[in-house]
């Protein structure tokens, strides 16, 4: 392999409360080994405050290094919530309302019955010419804009986010997904799917609990390089789905 060919990648984890140790970090070891299993190398991690500052010179800095920069953390409601700022403020552009992320914000808070107010449309704030990143689990979106890609701090967001990334990044090696949706919990398919993950290593299969939903929901992710040994497990994973509506006594959701 030239150094043409390899991916590299670097990590900004924002926020205050985990330099204080109020909060303990989980997205490092999730983001490495999703960048392992798409052969990208993930050579650094930094973690910085909620200071604009930090969060430009950080990320201005990974970005001339690597192939890719993930940052998670900082992109919520609230007034400390900065890393849009800090991302418009690195790349010199302006930070917008994004009538594309209002609607997708507005969908789900019509579902939910979620005040619309100045401070949860912050989130549809998104720095012009950035493409918005798919959050599956609560609709606020993130977004990528040159080679950064900006993702939320809550881990199961900040993974289906990751999720949705996977077939845009180029890396060693071309990686393939398909969702499997469920009309049951986590802890209804928990077992099972950690049995078939057992079965099929070389198969990375993910669980995605959807929230807002008038019916509970959860998304299994399955990612592999070898097309025909993701399509044999997706097959299983349908099956062992199809059992579990039948033993509890629901629907099939509906696919998009």
């Amino acid at each position: 392999m030239t150094s043409q060919d390899i991916v590299t990648a670097g990590l900004v984890v924002i926020g205050d409360e985990i330099l204080s140790g109020r909060t303990k970090d989980v997205n490092i070891g999730a983001t490495a080994e999703f960048c392992t299993d798409l052969g990208i190398e993930l050579r650094e991690v930094r973690i910085v405050s909620d200071e604009l500052d930090a969060i430009v010179e950080a990320v201005n800095a990974l970005r001339a290094r690597y192939t890719y920069v993930f940052t998670t953390g900082g992109i919520g409601p609230t007034h400390d919530d900065i890393t849009a700022d800090a991302i418009a403020k690195a790349f010199g552009v302006a930070l917008p309302i994004n009538e594309t992320a209002r609607a997708m914000l507005e969908a789900r808070w019509k579902q939910t019955g979620t005040e619309i107010n100045e401070a949860r449309l912050r989130m549809a704030r998104i720095p012009e010419g950035a493409d918005l990143i798919v959050n599956s689990v609560s609709a606020a979106p993130g977004f990528r804009i040159g080679n950064v890609h900006v993702m939320a701090g809550v881990p199961v967001i900040m993974r289906s986010m990751l999720e949705a990334l996977a077939p845009k990044l180029r890396g060693g090696r071309k990686v393939a997904s398909i969702t499997v949706k469920a009309a049951v919990g986590e802890g209804t398919v928990g077992g099972p799917l950690a049995r078939l993950q057992a079965e099929y290593p070389d198969v990375k299969m993910g669980s995605y609990p959807q929230m807002g939903r008038d019916r509970v929901m959860t998304e299994l992710v399955l990612r592999s390089s070898d097309p025909v040994l993701l399509e044999e497990a997706a097959e299983k994973v349908r099956a062992m789905v199809a059992e579990a509506h039948a033993k509890a006594g629901v629907e099939p959701p509906a696919e998009d």
